[in-house]
C-alpha cells in the first residue's frame, strides 16, 4: 500500500484560486501558552481583546484596510481560534507574525511558530521563537539555509518531509533544489508546523469562530 502523500493536506495553501481564500499573502501563526484574547491583545499590544466573528468578517476588515493603506502596511487585523493546546492566528493579506522583531515579541513567555506566504515579496518564511528567542527559521525554498539559536533542532521532521538541509555542492545540485523547493515550500512548511504543533492547517480551519482584532503598529 503507498504511503498517504503528507503535503496533501496543505496543497489548497500552495494556489491562487478558488481553494484558497487567503490568496498570495497571508500568515498562520500558532501560539502555545496562551488564549485567543490574549493573543489578539499581544498583535494589538494590549489595546484590544478581539470581537467575536468568522473569517469573512476578519477577510473583509483585513480587505478594507488594505485599501486604505495601498497594501504596504498588511493586513491590519488577525483572527485568532483555540485548537488543542495551541492557538491559531490568521492574518490575511499580511506577514507581521514573520518579522523577526515581531514574532521575538510575541513569543514571551510563550511558544509561537509562524509561517507566511508573500508571493510578491517572491519569499515565504517559517519563524519558531520560544520566550523571546528565535530558535530556528529559514526562508521556505531554502532549507539548507536555517538560522536562529538551535537551528537544526527540528532536522528530524524536515528530512520526514523530503527537505534538502545541507548546501547543495554545485550549480546543478543548486538547480535541482530549487525547482524541488519551488512547488513544495509552502506545503512542506504547513506540514512541518502540523508535525511541531499537531495542528494541521486544512481548509476546513476557515470555517471556526474567532476573536478579530487590530494589529498595533510597531
Amino acid at each position: 500500500m503507498t504511503a498517504p502523500d503528507p503535503l496533501a493536506p496543505f496543497q489548497w495553501l500552495n494556489t491562487s484560486e478558488s481553494g484558497n481564500p487567503l490568496g498570495e499573502i497571508f500568515s498562520v501563526a500558532f501560539f502555545r501558552g496562551l488564549d485567543p484574547a490574549e493573543v489578539v491583545r499581544r498583535f494589538s499590544r494590549g489595546q484590544d481583546s478581539g470581537q467575536e466573528s468568522d473569517f469573512d468578517g476578519l477577510d473583509d476588515k483585513a480587505y478594507e484596510f488594505v485599501e486604505e493603506t495601498d497594501g504596504g502596511d498588511g493586513g491590519g487585523y488577525v483572527g485568532v481560534f483555540q485548537a488543542g493546546e495551541w492557538c491559531v492566528a490568521i492574518e490575511p493579506y499580511g506577514w507581521s507574525a514573520t518579522l523577526p522583531e515581531v514574532v521575538t515579541e510575541l513569543s514571551q513567555n510563550c511558544e509561537v511558530l509562524a509561517i507566511n506566504r508573500h508571493d510578491y515579496a517572491a519569499e515565504h518564511h517559517f519563524e519558531y521563537a520560544i520566550d523571546g528567542t528565535r530558535i530556528i527559521g529559514y526562508a521556505l525554498r531554502r532549507p539548507h539555509e536555517r538560522y536562529g539559536s538551535d537551528p537544526d533542532r527540528l532536522n528530524a521532521f524536515m528530512r520526514e518531509l523530503g527537505m534538502g538541509l545541507d548546501q547543495p555542492e554545485d550549480e546543478a545540485a543548486r538547480d535541482a533544489a530549487w525547482q524541488d523547493d519551488y512547488h513544495t515550500a509552502i506545503p512542506r512548511g504547513f506540514a512541518l508546523a502540523a508535525k511541531v504543533t499537531a495542528v494541521p492547517f486544512t481548509p476546513d480551519v476557515l470555517s471556526r469562530p474567532m476573536l478579530v482584532g487590530p494589529i498595533a503598529e510597531r
